[in-house]
């Protein structure tokens, strides 16, 4: 066991692992898939925006790393049985997980609770909260079945400490947050899953963007910057670390 930020992933540090990644598309999310398949992983890539995944696919496969696979998927309108296709389309395909990286997230409304609409409050609860919940219910027989599997809830400042016009937003990633705690609660002892989030804090992404609208984007950090950290956290010297809120 070592720190995150003290480790030097190698190479072939993940060679052999299956790994999924939601909001694999753009972002933190396209960065992380990349990432994890350079250092060996075969990758899932999850999202609604097929061209997007599609390009992140093609970005992985210039590298000549393992062939990932991609399985496009709206959270805001999934159900029951699509999840459950995709555990068995997993299974199917792969036999086991063994990580699961939730990256896609909605910002919805900057604005008051007095004045936040109740269609984007439950639209972002679906993408935000729901769909991490689902997921994860439906992935767990198949991270049941690594030795060493890995689960990534990506969370943010203000879902330990709300602020002001964050509204929807603090509120899910504060569910967010309680969900990975639970989780990890649940399977210590009874099971080899580490279950752990992560604060990216200011990241150059979209999302950044559309919050901070008027903030310069070279005064903040790359989302290649946040790489040891997501690498750390599905490699194997990251075992016996969980239900941590691990920020950047």
């Amino acid at each position: 066991m070592t720190d995150w930020k003290n480790f030097s992933p190698k190479t072939n540090c993940l060679q052999d692992k299956v790994i999924a990644v939601t909001g694999a598309g753009s972002g933190i999310g396209s960065m992380i898939a990349i990432s994890l398949a350079c250092h060996g992983a075969t990758v899932i890539l999850m999202g609604r925006n097929v061209e997007k995944l599609e390009q992140t696919y093609d970005d992985i496969e210039s590298h000549n790393a393992p062939q990932p696979a991609i399985i496009p998927i709206d959270f805001e309108t999934a159900t029951q049985e699509e999840y459950q296709t995709i555990q068995q389309s997993i299974e199917d395909a792969f036999g086991r997980l063994d990580g699961l990286i939730h990256n896609a997230a909605q910002l919805g409304s900057r604005t008051s609770i007095a004045n936040y609409p109740v269609e984007i409050w439950e639209k972002l609860m679906k993408v935000n909260v729901n769909a991490p919940f689902a997921l994860t219910k439906y992935c767990l027989p198949l991270l049941q079945k690594s030795k060493t599997a890995s689960i990534v809830f990506t969370s943010s400042s203000v879902g330990t400490k709300g602020r002001a016009y964050w509204g929807g937003y603090a509120a899910s990633k504060g569910a967010l947050e309680n969900l990975m705690e639970t989780l990890s609660d649940e399977l210590t002892e009874t099971s080899a899953i580490r279950v752990n989030s992560v604060n990216p804090g200011a990241t150059r992404t979209d999302m950044r963007a559309q919050a901070y609208p008027a903030e310069d984007p070279a005064t903040v950090k790359p989302a290649t910057d946040l790489e040891p950290l997501f690498l750390y956290l599905m490699a194997d010297e990251s075992i016996g670390i969980t239900g941590q809120k691990i920020a950047y």
